[in-house]
């Protein structure tokens, strides 16, 4: 039998087995609205056979964007985008679903990758905001440095994100606390040169991030499992080291998350990550094994066998596969057909009767437009 396509509790969350949709920035929103595409994209993964689909980072401030294209979850009209979205996944599947709530910080008021990726000239782009005034790189705008009132308006913005997301019917949420956004950034010695009670000593740069922690956790049900993204290290000298982020994911399970994904991004430009299959598995392990959290792996997971191994090994109680499902949205049927775990074939069924289902309809419905 395979582990990997095994049952799985996390807190509060029972999977089928143990593959996520990691969530994954697609940069085709209007107005932070989920449109036709995310229709389109998120239809086709939820019916590939994974465990739980995630999606992607999703605002939850205006200057929270990377880019104009960005989902957002700060306004009644996104909220119900949202909804009419998370409805017809389920029912064309009935695997968990989750989003990923984010804030871009310094690295916000960008131009689409396939517009260049950089930042939006001065006049077009948005306030950026920062734990310090230090952009993330050359070309960037500088950050303004959060004070006090901003960093309260944020960790509201969170919990009303959170609140928005269970309305619209999310089974789990994950904070975004890695790749150098907001909350990573605040973490990051790199990036936060504070020398008040929110910079410094780890505890004062975990402050802010904990905080938020905790005023999503107040508003998301126990019912509901909750999980945050964070980085192994940041692979640059002066950055965070593993030994932190082994204390960062026991403080947040004390803040009430259910579990935690290893990852690994840049907190300022210019960073050399050493990717290669696997590479994230031994620091996910030991998160696993010092800390007793349940642990999502990513990093180059495509092969079925590595991924089965991560599991079997210990290293991770589940994996978390991006590039691989846009490559091949089936990615996790052909995986359990590798490792003889059976069929994964979703249950096709026929709509019938004159009240037939029509996406246009439903989302006008749900903005309170004609259709």
């Amino acid at each position: 039998m395979s582990i990997l396509f095994s049952p799985l509790r996390i807190g509060p969350m029972m999977l089928d087995n143990r593959v996520f949709v990691s969530p994954m920035c697609q940069y085709s929103a209007r107005g932070g609205l989920a449109g036709d595409w995310h229709w389109q994209h998120y239809g086709s993964l939820a019916v590939g056979g994974a465990g739980a689909l995630t999606l992607e980072a999703t605002a939850v401030a205006p200057e929270g964007r990377i880019t104009a294209g960005c989902l957002g979850l700060y306004d009644p009209r996104q909220e119900a985008a949202l909804a009419a979205l998370v409805a017809h996944l389920k029912r064309l599947a009935s695997i968990p679903i989750g989003i990923q709530l984010s804030h871009a910080g310094r690295k916000a008021a960008c131009r689409t990758p396939w517009d260049g990726g950089g930042a939006l000239s001065i006049g077009t782009g948005w306030p950026v905001l920062g734990p310090s005034a230090l952009p993330f790189g050359a070309e960037r705008p500088l950050p303004v440095e959060m004070n006090e009132a901003d960093i309260e308006r944020v960790t509201e913005a969170f919990a009303g994100s959170a609140r928005r997301a269970l309305r619209a019917g999310l089974d789990y949420l994950e904070l975004h606390l890695a790749h150098g956004y907001l909350l990573a950034s605040f973490l990051s010695p790199l990036a936060n040169r504070r020398t008040d009670a929110y910079g410094g000593a780890l505890a004062n740069r975990l402050r802010f991030p904990l905080a938020v922690a905790a005023a999503v956790r107040a508003v998301w049900p126990a019912h509901k499992a909750l999980g945050a993204r964070i980085d192994a290290h940041e692979w640059i000298e002066g950055g965070r080291p593993f030994s932190e982020t082994l204390e960062v994911c026991a403080a947040l399970r004390g803040a009430g998350v259910d579990f935690v994904c290893i990852s690994s991004g840049a907190v300022a430009e210019g960073v050399r990550i050493p990717a290669a299959p696997g590479y994230l598995l031994g620091y996910a392990g030991r998160v696993r094994r010092k800390t007793g959290m349940p642990v999502r792996a990513v990093g180059m997971l495509h092969r079925p066998r590595m991924a089965e191994r991560a599991v079997a090994d210990g290293d991770a109680d589940c994996v978390a596969l991006g590039r691989s499902f846009l490559f091949d949205p089936r990615w996790a049927m052909k995986a359990a057909h590798v490792l003889g775990a059976g069929d994964l074939f979703s249950r096709q069924f026929q709509l019938a009767g004159p009240a037939r289902w029509h996406p246009g309809r439903a989302l006008a419905a749900a903005l309170n437009e004609p259709a």
